[in-house]
């Protein structure tokens, strides 16, 4: 009873403590603070000064970008205008590849006339620090030799210096073009051992790209090279031999002017000779039966392949017989006859894409008369109208087939004229270089190269234009030759396609798109 009565009176006081438990005091009243009280007001004029921070610098940017544009300050000499923009310079030198599909804008655009202005300009620029770049023609379809920062052209350059008849070499200076060096030397009885395609080339570049000709026993350009001379920027002028220092010779006989600029080159020439050209039409299985024996027996020969055809135009090119003399041949079509199935394709295709009728004969027609073009040009017309239409261009190629079949037979004609080939017009070109087994034992690689090539066309639906132009040459001691070999017997497939025949000025936008699927 007693513990009971303890734990009651235990309790009561308890609960009377938690009734009177004094409440917490209300919260004091904070400090005013003035720092506290602006911070919003501070914060957002940090804001706006950031953002009429970023307006100032973005005027202050376009405001550089415009005066400078597109060269810097030191670059002009007249006052710009508002709203306008920068004008050029006066002495800005426009300058784009042969086919029209690269070009640059730059002021350094030099042509030294003697090999004394060719050394200052070199030294200069090696001491104030700045670029040059060799040019020549501007053969590349690259635009290789292009660039806005500084070019040298030796197109002033281009005498012949020395004939050694007796030893059938010629001294040139590198800016003399290939066409210009041949006229000079036929009367010596002499001329080049190959040949590119076209004859513009400046004997410097076509050397120093290490650009080719065709025939399996026949090196690419530059072997023909046995001296040249080089201005350098840290060495000065310097003489080059296979005798004095074969490695830095053939190092910088296809250096593509990295090493320095080629002035003058010493050439081994051949006899001048008349070839006769055969041309037939083949196909790939009658090709492949043939092939090894084509390469071997024939100094020059070339394949053309026709897309969405089973078309190879097949181009041999060998010496007159002195005992048999030139082939008998009467051919079966006339150039008309040859030329009518692409004429009519080029009527019947004006019709669509201009939607009105003209006829070769039309008086009234602004067009000139289509009789007066050429394959290659009536070709470039067709592809031109909807070059990335692939049923268009199956139908031109077929048109070319059909040319090729009736143009069957044989030309005669001196080796610099026999060996050349109408390319065409402007376009943008492929060329790939490859490894084909030797020349006693071809590794038929490159017609497979071609097979796949042609299956990927065809699967892919690629509007392909004809011809796809297969070459070969003998190697090249040359370390940056594509055709760079140390076995003698070794042979290389070259294979050039082209990718587009549209006219960069009239056609930008198709040669734009074309271009970026090219690339």
């Amino acid at each position: 009873m007693f513990r009971s009565l303890s734990l009651k009176r235990s309790f009561q006081t308890h609960l009377k403590t938690l009734i009177h438990c004094p409440q917490p005091p209300p919260p004091l009243p904070l400090p005013f603070s003035p720092i506290r009280t602006l911070s919003t007001a501070s914060s957002s004029d940090s804001e706006l000064r950031k953002y009429l921070g970023y307006t100032a610098l973005l005027i202050f940017c376009g405001a550089t970008t415009y005066y400078s544009f597109p060269f810097p300050d030191n670059a002009k000499h007249k006052k710009a205008q508002i709203f306008r923009y920068a004008p050029l310079p006066d002495d800005l030198h426009t300058v784009s590849n042969w086919s029209g599909t690269h070009e640059v804008q730059t002021r350094h655009f030099h042509q030294p006339e003697n090999l004394q202005q060719l050394e200052q300009l070199v030294k200069e620029s090696n001491d104030k620090r700045t670029k040059v770049r060799p040019v020549g023609s501007g053969l590349s379809p690259n635009g290789i030799g292009l660039a806005r920062g500084g070019m040298v052209n030796l197109a002033l350059m281009d005498k012949v210096v020395e004939v050694d008849k007796e030893k059938k070499r010629v001294r040139v200076q590198a800016g003399i073009r290939v066409q210009q060096l041949v006229d000079e030397i036929k009367e010596y009885g002499l001329t080049l051992q190959n040949f590119a395609s076209i004859r513009e080339q400046q004997i410097g570049g076509i050397l120093q790209v290490g650009a080719h000709g065709t025939g399996s026993k026949l090196p690419p350009i530059d072997e023909q090279v046995i001296r040249m001379k080089l201005v350098t920027p840290a060495k000065g002028t310097i003489e080059l031999s296979r005798e004095e220092d074969p490695e830095l010779f053939y190092l910088a006989r296809c250096g593509l002017g990295g090493l320095g600029v080629v002035a003058e080159v010493t050439i081994q020439c051949v006899e001048r000779q008349e070839l006769v050209e055969h041309t037939s039409v083949s196909n790939m299985k009658d090709i492949k039966k043939n092939h090894k024996k084509m390469l071997s027996e024939n100094k020059h020969v070339k394949y053309l392949y026709i897309p969405y055809t089973d078309t190879v135009v097949v181009v041999t090119c060998n010496p007159v017989s002195k005992w048999r003399g030139p082939p008998k041949f009467k051919p079966k079509y006339t150039k008309d006859e040859a030329m009518q199935h692409v004429r009519d394709l080029y009527k019947e295709s004006l019709k669509k894409y201009r939607a009105r009728e003209i006829t070769s004969t039309s008086p009234d027609s602004n067009d000139p008369d289509i009789n007066e073009f050429s394959f290659t040009e009536l070709r470039d017309k067709l592809l031109a109208l909807d070059p990335l239409n692939k049923d268009h261009v199956m139908k031109v190629n077929h048109a070319e087939a059909e040319f090729w079949r009736k143009s069957e037979g044989y030309r005669i004609g001196w080796s610099d004229e026999i060996l050349g080939f109408d390319c065409g017009g402007q376009q943008w070109v492929s060329e790939t270089c490859f490894p084909a087994g030797t020349l006693s034992k071809p590794s038929m690689k490159d017609l497979e190269y071609i097979e796949e090539l042609k299956q990927l066309i065809e699967k892919e639906e690629i509007p392909a234009p004809a011809p796809i132009e297969q070459r070969w040459t003998a190697c090249s001691q040359s370390p940056m030759s594509p055709a760079s070999s140390s076995a003698e017997d070794d042979i290389f497939s070259w294979v050039w396609v082209s990718l587009s025949f549209a006219k960069p000025r009239e056609n930008s936008k198709r040669r734009r798109s074309r271009g970026a699927k090219g690339d």
